[in-house]
């Protein structure tokens, strides 16, 4: 059974401090939708799950959407009169609205003030903001840095390019023994900001580590690329092997206090969302509904694609107040919380790769166990949680219940059942059923 390593809570600990040390050494740098900062984010990903890189140039199609031109910054600053630097993207790179176009120029605070973004309601916060798809500029400062900027004159400066390039897209493949697919996603584009963006890399970099020490049923795909036109862009490319993609997640916002949250994918019922209850189920999670507002599920869910995705997050976005402003930094990120996360997401993974359905080969009254080894040697008192898996696996496998469906049921963990699975075949007690039997085709050609 795939990633059982997860299910050890000081392997997960460890794993969860070395998931926070990459999100530290990550943080300093600015990451937008492109540029050498995607790049130099990537290079770090790359010493822990090996990557593929992909380049997709600028103006390149994307369905309704184009590559943008590639974005860097270099400094960005508003000084007084004296060349005190009164907002300085040096300090944090949050100072500067995404996408910003050059601009050097002396100005009074009434031409400086339409250019300015602050949080009165979080007056010490300063906000993320960005304009991908419009030529303009801007800066984002506190609240109260606002308030104490005067009258100016001020020295404006944004010394950034916004010209022909790339958008980098890295992809880490774990071959299975199946070509069927699942498929993790997550994003890259968000600068300074801790739990939107370096939980969901983090911790994908070291799941795919872990599970690529194993031997999984699936082909495992982890892709790390920018929000929305990320996705998209790796949807267009890749078009034509989407039915082999069996399960697919976007994880991100792992690293708060919050509880676990699960959104179902479009379709509902699938595979992902099936696991993915069981493992909320299991460590106190949320299940909410689908809507066509988050991150990149909503591509991947789009109507002309409805693959089977669903997204894991802990507070998802918009819902908690260091959302999307400095207050999301590596101290609002608790590594008791990416450890609590990582264990969800090797129960999920467990559930994916190893979901089965079986036959029971011998259906007629329940087989003797003890003679097998699989009971215990002295009756008068209830089976233990093994025990009492393999009783159920054995009254359920008639080639129409998989183990998430008895898992469900049950009231036991997959892992468990799985266990149960494997011994009960090696018993000669159960075997795979046919990969049809009992089950449906989904849009991507898969059984659910």
């Amino acid at each position: 059974m795939v990633l059982e390593t997860l299910n050890d809570s000081a392997r997960t600990t460890a794993l969860a401090d070395e998931a926070h040390a990459l999100m530290a050494l990550l943080y300093p740098i600015c990451r937008s939708i492109t540029g050498d900062g995607v790049r130099q984010t990537l290079d770090h990903v790359n010493t822990i799950a090996p990557l593929r890189r992909t380049e997709v140039p600028s103006g390149t199609p994307v369905f309704d959407w184009t590559v943008p031109r590639e974005w860097n910054i270099r400094d960005a600053y508003i000084a007084d009169a004296a060349g005190q630097r009164l907002v300085d993207f040096k300090q944090h790179s949050l100072h500067v609205v995404s996408y910003s176009t050059p601009v050097r120029e002396r100005m009074s605070r009434q031409a400086l003030e339409p250019h300015l973004h602050s949080l009165p309601d979080r007056p010490h916060a300063i906000p993320y903001r960005t304009a991908y798809y419009r030529e303009t500029w801007g800066f984002c400062l506190s609240q109260q840095a606002r308030d104490a900027l005067g009258e100016g004159p001020f020295d404006v400066c944004i010394d950034s390019s916004l010209q022909d390039g790339h958008l980098s897209i890295g992809e880490c493949l774990i071959p299975g023994q199946s070509g069927d697919e699942a498929v993790v996603y997550t994003h890259t584009c968000h600068p300074a900001l801790a739990n939107d963006n370096l939980s969901g890399i983090a911790l994908a970099a070291v799941l795919a580590r872990e599970l690529a020490t194993c031997k999984p049923r699936l082909t495992w795909r982890f892709v790390f690329g920018p929000g929305t036109i990320g996705s998209l862009t790796w949807l267009s490319r890749n078009e034509g092997r989407l039915g082999h993609v069996r399960a697919g997640l976007v994880m991100g916002l792992l690293g708060d206090s919050g509880p676990l949250n699960y959104k179902h994918s479009r379709r509902g019922g699938t595979l992902i969302d099936r696991a993915a209850a069981l493992a909320m189920r299991d460590h106190g999670g949320h299940e909410l509904p689908f809507e066509p507002y988050g991150y990149d599920e909503r591509q991947f869910c789009s109507p002309g694609f409805d693959l089977p995705f669903g997204r894991l997050t802990r507070s998802p976005n918009a819902t908690f107040a260091q959302y999307h402003n400095s207050d999301d930094n590596l101290d609002f990120v608790g590594k008791p919380a990416l450890a609590g996360a990582l264990q969800a997401l090797g129960s999920v993974v467990q559930a994916v790769d190893g979901n089965q359905r079986f036959i029971n080969l011998s259906p007629k009254g329940e087989p003797q166990l003890g003679k097998r080894g699989l009971y215990g040697n002295v009756g008068g008192t209830g089976p233990g949680a093994f025990e009492h898996g393999l009783l159920w696996l054995l009254n359920q496998s008639d080639g129409r219940h998989d183990l998430i469906n008895i898992a469900q049921r049950s009231g036991l963990p997959f892992e468990t059942l799985a266990r149960g699975a494997a011994a009960l075949q090696t018993a000669a007690l159960l075997a795979p059923a046919p990969a049809t039997a009992g089950g449906h085709e989904t849009k991507a050609g898969g059984l659910t």
